[in-house]
C-alpha cells in the first residue's frame, strides 16, 4: 500500500467518523430497526446454522442487540461473537450460549460487550474448534461501505485477517459477509478504496435497501 493510497482510507475514516458520531440516538435506533426487519427476512440468514454478528458499539454504528436476541431465540441456529485475543490481536469468534450468558458480558473498549473466555466454568467453544460446524454467515461492522460491497473497517485489519484465516483452514469455506450499513455509511461505487488483503462484502444491508453482487 502507497502511503497516498493508506492517506486516502485515513481521510475517509476520519470524514465518516466525524458525521456519524453527530447522528442522534433516535436515528440510529430507527436505522437499526430498519436493517434488522431486512435481515431477518433475508433468505440466507433464515437458512442458516452458524452465525456470527458483531457486538456494537453504543452509538456510531448499526445496533445489534435485536439480531443478536433473535438468534439465541432460535433454537436452529448457533451465535457466535467477536473476540480479540490481547496476547497477539488476533481476533476469534467464539459461541454465546444464552440470552443470560449475553446480557452478563462486561462492557470494554469502546463501550463494546466483551465474552468473557468461559461459560459455566468451561472454555467457550471457537469457530475455529475441531467440533464447531462450518461459519455459514457473518454480520460485519465497519467505517463505511460503497455500492461495488467494498468496506472499509477500523483500520486493524480484524475482519481481513480473520476471514483469510478461516477461509485457508482445512475443510473452512468463506462464510457469507454481510455488512450493515446506516445511511451515512453507504458510499457511491469505488469511493472506498480496496487492496489485495481487503475483502469485499457478499451482501450490503442499508435501512432501505439490500446490495448483492451482479450475477454472472
Amino acid at each position: 500500500m502507497s502511503i497516498l493510497q493508506s492517506t486516502d482510507k485515513k481521510a475517509l475514516r476520519k470524514a465518516i467518523t466525524t458525521t456519524l458520531r453527530e447522528l442522534s440516538q433516535s436515528d440510529i435506533q430507527l436505522q437499526s430497526r430498519a436493517i434488522t426487519k431486512k435481515v431477518l427476512s433475508l433468505p440466507a440468514f433464515q437458512q442458516c446454522k452458524t452465525v456470527s454478528c458483531y457486538l456494537s458499539m453504543p452509538a456510531a454504528e448499526v445496533q445489534t442487540t435485536s439480531l443478536i436476541l433473535n438468534v439465541l431465540g432460535d433454537s436452529g441456529k448457533t451465535l457466535f461473537v467477536p473476540s480479540i485475543a490481547s496476547c497477539d490481536g488476533s481476533m476469534d469468534f467464539v459461541r454465546v450460549y444464552t440470552e443470560e450468558d449475553y446480557r452478563s458480558f462486561p462492557s470494554g473498549l469502546w463501550g463494546i460487550p466483551e465474552p468473557t473466555p468461559e461459560w459455566s466454568s468451561k472454555k467457550r467453544q471457537s469457530v475455529f474448534d475441531a467440533d464447531c460446524d462450518n461459519l455459514d454467515l457473518i454480520l460485519v461492522p465497519g467505517v463505511a461501505f460503497d455500492r461495488s460491497l467494498s468496506r472499509l473497517g477500523h483500520g486493524k485489519g480484524y475482519y481481513d485477517r480473520f476471514i483469510t484465516s478461516y477461509s485457508s483452514s482445512t475443510g473452512r469455506s468463506k462464510p457469507l459477509l454481510v455488512a450493515l450499513a446506516l445511511e451515512q455509511q453507504l458510499l457511491e461505487h469505488g469511493q472506498v478504496p480496496m487492496f489485495d488483503h481487503d475483502w469485499k462484502m457478499d451482501m450490503i444491508i442499508a435501512p432501505d435497501r439490500v446490495i448483492t453482487a451482479p450475477q454472472a
